[in-house]
């Protein structure tokens, strides 16, 4: 009783309360100046991202000592209201778990990089590029979800800082810069999948060989931070034997923004390609009786194989 009542009479006093407040409305526009100021000075031929960063940097800085000098004129008996301020603080770290979660993950964000604007993300069942990051959360431009091959959905999605600790986070944009794609291509058996691996392995080359020297000096520069090994970085075509043909799987280096654009230069060629030669076909889905004594081998017609058997003795 008596904190609050050595509050009210800071507060409430008629002699100080017009002098409070001359200091309070001092304070504010002095903050307001330097803040302006500072943008003006720090924000000149700057591009967009770097402009976006300083201003949350300058505003992370100015409000709090402003928040601090407004508050120690109002509360000059800071001293004798610590002990209300502790308790009532203890009451509010309970009441806000969830925000100060919050604050814990910004912190946490901003001390570790897990993220940064401008970065390619998931985290949990969410994904989409980082366009802004606040105290209490930050906002992704939704990709995937109902769109195809990581492309945008036009939804901005707010995510709670929080949550940097309890999902798993995936950041397409550091360390190594680019990631594997693969895309399967499945040929009938009676095709030549020798020369349609060919076809493809060329297809792959022509698409994916640019990136790997600049795949390569990220991969040094990412090494650096984590351990990453990879002894190959060109594309490749892995075979593969499927119950309907033979699985032909390009794997090869893109940007992950791009990965789209280049799948469907990649199929267009495919199919230019496979065009080109009456001896290669696509399997799709379709129904076919086989007859082994005109399609299968020789050695397995069943005339080959009983020819072998003897007949017993009498």
């Amino acid at each position: 009783m008596e904190t609050l009542t050595l509050i009210s009479d800071g507060l409430f006093n008629g002699e100080f309360l017009e002098s409070k407040i001359f200091y309070t409305i001092l304070a504010i526009v002095f903050f307001w100046l330097v803040h302006r100021l500072a943008l003006a000075v720090f924000l000149r031929n700057r591009d967009v991202q770097v402009q976006y960063r300083i201003r949350k940097t300058v505003a992370y800085i100015t409000y709090p000592f402003a928040f601090v000098v407004i508050g120690h004129i109002w509360f000059s008996g800071f001293q004798a209201v610590s002990t209300y301020l502790g308790l009532l603080s203890a009451g509010l770290a309970i009441a806000l778990q969830t925000p100060l979660g919050n604050l814990a993950g910004w912190a946490f964000i901003r001390w570790r990089h897990p993220l940064k604007v401008g970065d390619r993300i998931q985290i949990g069942n969410d994904r989409g590029d980082v366009i802004d990051q606040r105290i209490f959360m930050f906002s992704l431009m939704e990709i995937g979800n109902w769109v195809d091959a990581d492309q945008s959905t036009g939804r901005i999605i707010h995510i709670p800082n929080g949550k940097i600790f309890t999902e798993v986070l995936a950041n397409y944009s550091q360390g190594f810069h680019y990631i594997w794609n693969e895309i399967p291509v499945l040929v009938t058996f009676e095709s030549d999948w020798r020369k349609a691996k060919q076809l493809l392995d060329e297809i792959a080359q022509k698409h994916g060989a640019s990136l790997s020297d600049s795949a390569a000096r990220k991969l040094r520069e990412a090494a650096k931070k984590f351990m990453i090994f990879y002894t190959k970085l060109t594309p490749k075509v892995y075979t593969t034997v499927k119950d309907c043909g033979v699985m032909l799987t390009i794997r090869y280096l893109c940007d992950p923004r791009k990965r789209r654009g280049s799948e469907q230069e990649i199929w267009e060629n495919i199919l230019d390609a496979f065009a080109a030669h009456d001896n290669i076909d696509f399997t799709y889905p379709t129904q076919r009786f086989y007859h082994n004594n005109t399609e299968g081998k020789p050695g397995t017609r069943p005339e080959a194989i009983y020819s072998d058997i003897q007949p017993e003795q009498s």
